[in-house]
């Protein structure tokens, strides 16, 4: 078994996702450093924070590259959270900073009417924080042997809306319907946290540790 790569941007709850891997069964390199990528059989993209200021240091830390390399090469790569917004092209919360291009489609931001809270009992605030369901929209090795309409953790104020519709791996209800995972080829996102999702979070995990 090879190692796991976690990327170190500066960004994110590093110890937790390594923590959860390791939990796993899986065998990890925290790093910022671009040689190790390319020696790694897996890249795990955490992150939490903004999309322009993460932009900026994998920028600075000549990361950009490595990863879209490591992509195309056909390693499995799992990107989570921001991590997962930072594949895109575009996001809202920065607008005119480009994201890394790997999928095609942008990062809306929640917004809801007022009569979409009434109706809720304001129960639509952002960030969307806490326990949601996801669906399955798609079969992946990351999701074998999960239930459907499981709950897991959520932390996020921006949703990603990718261009193509069988990309999307799971969906998510919050005021609209939103893509709560993708899958294309090799690249697996998670807008939720499996490091925080306790069991059905793990079993995702495992399932990414045992990728070939």
């Amino acid at each position: 078994m090879g190692t796991i790569a976690v990327i170190d941007y500066g960004m994110g709850n590093l110890r937790s996702v390594e923590k959860a891997l390791e939990e796993a069964g899986g065998r990890t390199l925290v790093t910022s450093k671009p040689a190790d990528l390319k020696r790694c059989s897996k890249i795990v993209f955490p992150g939490v924070g903004a999309f322009g200021d993460a932009m900026k240091e994998l920028r600075r830390l000549g990361l950009a590259d490595p990863i879209r390399e490591s992509i195309a090469a056909g390693k499995p790569f799992l990107g989570l959270c921001l991590g997962l917004q930072l594949l895109f092209e575009k996001s809202e919360e920065a607008p005119g900073v480009k994201g890394l291009g790997i999928l095609k489609g942008e990062v809306k931001k929640f917004r809801f009417t007022n009569e979409q809270r009434r109706t809720t009992n304001d129960a639509l605030k952002v960030p969307h924080m806490g326990w949601n369901s996801i669906e399955k929209a798609a079969d992946s090795p990351l999701l074998k042997d999960t239930p459907d309409k499981a709950y897991v953790y959520f932390v996020h104020s921006y949703y990603v809306k990718p261009d193509e519709k069988k990309a999307v791996l799971t969906m998510t209800d919050y005021g609209i319907t939103f893509a709560s995972g993708v899958r294309k080829d090799n690249i697996y996102g998670l807008q939720f946290h499996p490091e925080k999702s306790q069991a059905l979070g793990l079993k995702m995990l495992k399932n990414f540790v045992k990728l070939k």
